[in-house]
């Protein structure tokens, strides 16, 4: 709660030049607090404001002082009486009267009261005043607070255990897209180093759904110095968290180098490893803060918090940057109906890669920070924010909030009754109404097909509607493992490439209007060799025809940029069907369909001689064609390369 009186005392005015009172020793009482509230040294200031308004109960602006006093030392009941005192004396004495004590209601839940003294600010308050669009958002909220308090959302949060939860504060939960592993923010007693507690990480692993006991991992990750809010990607193969302390000074950095007070840093996990954290650059961090992070399951897209730059008036926006070929490009902030003048925080998107949620107390919403979510638009816009609802969001602090894959549930950190200490982690089911889109996710391992060992490997996931690349990863180079999110009920194409090797292609037609699927598979790469080939499974005709679908194009362009880079290799192209129908007319379409990639390819400035095309009908099956299953992997395209 002590935040939030502070917010108040910075609220008040310090009214230190007009006294108004006759009495010179109360005069001269009141100068002497104004010195010692400076240095912040308040309990002296009490002292002497006390004295003063015992020798002149009418001096005002000693009444505003010493409920500011009254803030600072937790006291709001005893600031709240001062502060109704100076309305009976003068309603229009001081307007932000009025206006502390619409906060003091909002955060008491008083939503009437509130709107009522927000109100009376409006009405005594110059309009130049910076409070004014606050109060109006005040007003606001107070009317949709009320209404959210009498139409609650579900909401019935768990506490995460001992294995999770200790009687130090934890907070800023992420989790893999398999909700398997999980890190988050704990604020450690230090024993030495530059503060009292420290903010490390800790993982933690789920076994049949129960969490094991959390760890610190150590270094490269955790130093002497603070590290927090962390996000993995959907995978679990990269941490970018926020680190501080930058500057050198206190010599707890490890080596670490930054462009403000904190910055965001990467680092890889390679089998158990996890490589040192690597400054991500000037594109994403600045001489501002950065921190929170959210890194979508595209893996190419970082959603972060940048705090407040000097001189203004700003505290805090969500920004965006995109990686590209060249690197992580220039952050840019959300647009204006994300971001407000207040602050924004806590960010989290989703691995639909459709839902962002944030935390917020710029929209009307409860009273301090509220959490929102925003969804994606056809036009890939974010939609006007919705207030997550009460008794999600109250009159406090929310956020270090997270969703998991599954939007079934979500992560939140509250100091509640009933807990560990401070800050715990507690679980709860998500009403429908603020759900995600459902996803599923693909896991496997990809390995040489000749010596079996593992490979890392790029992956990218292509919707073949759009030909857009809408996630990509890399396969661990130690063990090969991999994940992908695919996030709607869409048809993909999964490419998988490494060099020296011929390219993986694998379709994904989703349907997850029922329940979200975990799909897992073992991919092979051949060597570019003669006699190595590739099914080009993405490659689509209708049944009985020949001519290309557009669908087909997004596969075909990967061949063609295969063979440009490879100048010298020639492939034939070959067309199969399963054995249903006229033997001769399944051959006469297999060569067919056979020739429209060649001509595909010609046309694509892919030499003559390098090509070749031919129709086996069903001479060559894959699979027995005694089953649905096995007949369409005998109806396929595929080149192989003959030189």
């Amino acid at each position: 709660m002590k935040f939030r009186l502070i917010l108040l005392l910075l609220l008040l005015n310090a009214c230190a030049v007009a006294q108004k009172t006759t009495d010179k020793k109360a005069d001269a009482l009141f100068i002497e607090a104004m010195r010692y509230m400076n240095y912040g040294e308040y309990n002296a200031a009490q002292v002497n404001l006390e004295k003063a308004l015992a020798r002149d109960n009418g001096f005002l602006d000693a009444k505003i002082n010493l409920a500011q006093v009254y803030l600072v030392q937790e006291k709001p009941d005893l600031a709240k009486k001062l502060m109704l005192e100076i309305l009976e004396q003068d309603p229009a004495y001081d307007a932000r009267v009025y206006f502390n004590l619409g906060l003091l209601a909002q955060m008491n839940s008083e939503y009437a009261e509130s709107k009522k003294y927000f109100e009376g600010y409006l009405k005594y308050a110059d309009p130049r005043d910076p409070l004014i669009s606050q109060a109006r958002l005040a007003v606001a909220s107070a009317d949709f607070a009320e209404k959210a308090m009498a139409n609650p959302v579900k909401y019935d949060p768990k506490n995460m255990g001992i294995n999770i939860n200790t009687e130090f504060d934890e907070y800023f939960p992420a989790l893999t897209a398999d909700e398997d592993f999980m890190m988050f923010t704990r604020a450690v007693k230090m024993q030495e180093g530059p503060y009292d507690f420290n903010e490390d990480f800790f993982f933690a692993e789920s076994e049949d759904k129960v969490w094991k006991p959390s760890y610190n991992p150590g270094p490269p990750i955790n130093t002497f110095t603070n590290e927090g809010a962390p996000t993995l990607s959907a995978d679990g193969k990269y941490i970018i968290f926020t680190a501080c302390d930058l500057d050198g000074s206190l010599n707890y950095g490890r080596g670490r180098k930054g462009y403000g007070s904190c910055d965001l840093f990467v680092s890889e996990r390679k089998g158990n490893k996890w490589s040192p954290p690597v400054n991500m650059g000037r594109s994403i961090n600045s001489g501002n803060w950065e921190t929170q992070p959210s890194f979508a399951s595209d893996g190419k897209t970082l959603y972060f918090i940048r705090g407040k730059s000097r001189g203004s008036s700003k505290e805090a926006d969500i920004y965006v940057s995109t990686l590209t070929e060249k690197g992580w490009g220039i952050a840019q902030p959300l647009p204006k109906n994300i971001n407000t003048p207040r602050s924004e925080e806590s960010v989290f998107i989703h691995p639909d890669n459709q839902t962002l949620y944030f935390s917020s107390n710029g929209h009307i919403g409860m009273g301090d920070m509220d959490i929102y979510l925003s969804r994606r638009q056809p036009d890939s816009s974010w939609g006007n924010p919705e207030n997550l609802g009460y008794p999600i969001n109250t009159s406090g602090h929310e956020n270090s909030f997270n969703v998991a894959a599954s939007g079934e549930y979500a992560i939140i950190a509250s100091d509640r009754e009933g807990g560990f200490g401070g800050m715990d982690l507690y679980t709860f089911e998500l009403d429908e109404s603020i759900k995600p889109q459902k996803i599923t996710y693909l896991t496997g391992t990809i390995k040489d097909a000749k010596t079996k060992e593992p490979l890392s490997a790029r992956f990218e996931l292509i919707d073949l509607e759009t030909d857009s690349v809408i996630a990509q990863a890399y396969s661990d180079a130690v063990n090969g493992s991999f994940l992908v999110v695919l996030p709607s009920s869409k048809e993909y194409a999964l490419i998988a490439e490494k060099e020296n090797y011929l390219y993986l292609s694998e379709n994904f037609s989703l349907d997850l209007s029922e329940n979200s699927l975990h799909y897992e598979r073992s991919f092979f790469l051949q060597p570019f060799e003669k006699g190595g080939s590739v099914v080009l499974k993405n490659v689509f005709f209708d049944t009985d025809k020949f001519e290309l679908k557009p669908a087909s194009k997004t596969e075909l362009n990967r061949l063609v940029s295969m063979l440009n880079s490879n100048p010298e290799m020639k492939i034939e192209v070959a067309g199969h069907t399963d054995n249903q129908g006229n033997a001769a007319a399944n051959k006469v379409l297999s060569e067919n369909r056979a020739k429209a990639v060649y001509q595909f390819l010609i046309d694509a400035n892919i030499s003559a001689d390098r090509l070749s095309y031919k129709g086996y009908g069903a001479e060559k099956p894959l699979a027995d064609n005694a089953t649905e299953e096995g007949r369409a992997q005998n109806r396929r395209t595929e080149f192989t390369i003959v030189d």
